[in-house]
């Protein structure tokens, strides 16, 4: 399945199989799995807090084209996401769309390490 282009599942509530989630990880290699596995989270650095909004705004296209939003949290050059399926309690195919297609973003190809 190409998770750059699969649309999220309104109302999904499934949740992914612990024993699933490696396999799922390794399409979004720039997402870690939370201290709860309950999310899946993303650290981002940028030069300064225009990139970091430009990466913000962009990550919110891709949210609302999919009616599945993050928890963020933004500061100059930095934003941390959390994707996680609050209606499921955990971690839902919607998750990893989303994930793959915020890690795809230009925008964060220009971060700093």
């Amino acid at each position: 399945m190409n998770l750059l282009t699969q649309p999220c599942s309104p109302g999904l509530r499934e949740t992914l199989a612990a024993e699933e989630l490696p396999a799922w990880l390794a399409q979004v290699p720039e997402w870690r799995l939370s201290s709860d596995a309950k999310s899946i989270e993303l650290e981002a650095r940028f030069a300064d807090f225009s990139q970091t909004m430009a990466f913000v705004n962009a990550v919110a296209a891709v949210a609302n084209k999919q009616d599945h939003h993050p928890e963020m949290r933004v500061s100059y050059g930095h934003c941390s996401i959390g994707f996680s399926t609050h209606s499921a309690s955990g971690l839902t195919l919607n998750d990893f769309i989303c994930a793959a297609q915020v890690g795809a973003l230009p925008e964060l190809k220009g971060q700093q390490a």
